[in-house]
């Protein structure tokens, strides 16, 4: 298991075995933009490694071509925004992109860390966001922060977790979010955990991977959500919908 597989199965067990045989999401600018700026605190080479794997970066026709795409050009100004700050530098130092395995919750997970720092007992993880401040609503939660509505929160108890067992310790290290917003100018913030929500985030993990193990080893048969991409290329209609019924 990872991270990205335990959301993908939240959001649609369809889906995700579907990723599991092959099927992929579009990239997206917004998804490249996220990456771009991780490849660029991950050091030099995996910066000119990831532009190079990445030639959609670069505009192909009219007078920019040859050049940097424009949205990318403004993740240059979210970079920017945190080399120009003390903090989120600091709390960027460490051993970068640290791979730990673990086995919790009755299977083994694999996690990618962007910054570990173990003498300085933190970790922490770039995050891009459209605003850092914006509530969005959740039908379980109510207004939440973009922590809570992108599964962050989820993310980092789950990392705090698989380092705790990695490193044989009694206690966590601290989860921070280096966060940056796309805005202009962008805004930004250092974002922390407690341990209580790392303790709620988990058990709410043990209590999904039951399922979700059983839906992955074909035991039981997936749910679909049908409204994510994957749902709407397969959907093949049996009844009519009564029209109050489709914001469910």
């Amino acid at each position: 298991m990872s991270n990205s597989q335990y959301k993908d199965f939240l959001a649609c067990e369809a889906r995700a075995m579907a990723m599991m045989d092959g099927w992929k999401e579009p990239q997206t600018d917004a998804l490249l933009i996220g990456s771009y700026v991780h490849a660029y605190f991950e050091g030099p080479e995996a910066f000119e490694e990831f532009k190079a794997n990445n030639p959609e970066l670069i505009s192909s026709r009219g007078p920019t071509k040859g050049e940097l795409k424009t949205e990318f050009k403004k993740a240059n100004n979210l970079i920017r925004a945190i080399e120009s700050d003390p903090m989120c530098m600091f709390m960027l130092q460490g051993e970068k992109e640290v791979i730990l395995t673990a086995n919790f919750a009755g299977a083994d997970w694999k996690i990618k860390i962007d910054c570990l720092n173990r003498d300085n007992n933190r970790f922490s993880d770039i995050k891009t966001t459209d605003s850092i401040t914006k509530e969005t609503w959740d039908k379980k939660l109510g207004y939440v922060s973009f922590v809570e509505s992108k599964g962050y929160l989820t993310q980092m108890s789950l990392y705090a977790e698989i380092e705790r067992l990695d490193a044989g310790r009694d206690g966590w290290i601290e989860p921070i979010i280096v966060a940056v917003s796309k805005e202009d100018p962008p805004d930004k913030a250092v974002v922390g955990l407690k341990a209580y929500d790392i303790e709620r985030e988990l058990d709410q993990i043990r209590e999904n991977m039951p399922r979700i193990l059983s839906v992955k080893s074909g035991s039981e048969a997936p749910n679909r959500c049908e409204k994510c991409r994957y749902c709407r290329e397969t959907k093949q209609l049996t009844k009519i919908t009564y029209y109050a019924d489709l914001t469910l």
